[in-house]
């Protein structure tokens, strides 16, 4: 399993389109790929084109995203409380909760965000 962050997200659809062959091929592995509620979030509170939207409904549908609930709230809790630097990283903190629970991989394109998540399995994609 593997869970995206927004960064990889925006990359895969968004400019260069990066990151796009990447999940593709993932998909094409069978991989599960996972959209956290709070990735949805960060990414539909951008200026999104309607092309944008229109790929990541075809890649990565919003009806699929995978909820935030109480077990990922509270490894969040957990995680804030003993990382050296949790102010202004909340998502980001929230984001790797999800992975950890879920235990699955996450993909980012800002590895160095996630560095001091104990346990957290890291991947840039690409």
């Amino acid at each position: 399993m593997i869970v995206l962050d927004t960064s990889v997200l925006v990359s895969a659809l968004c400019g260069d389109m990066k990151s796009e062959p990447a999940i593709r091929e993932a998909l094409t592995r069978g991989e599960q790929l996972l959209l956290p509620s709070l990735v949805l979030y960060e990414w539909l509170r951008g200026p999104r084109r309607p092309r944008e939207l229109q790929t990541q409904e075809a890649l990565l549908p919003s009806d699929r995203a995978v909820p935030f609930g109480s077990e990922e709230a509270a490894e969040a809790a957990r995680l804030y409380r003993t990382v050296r630097r949790a102010r202004g990283r909340e998502v980001d903190i929230a984001i790797a909760a999800c992975a950890l629970v879920w235990e699955a991989d996450l993909w980012t394109l800002n590895a160095s965000d996630f560095d001091d998540i104990p346990g957290l399995s890291v991947n840039v994609p690409g």
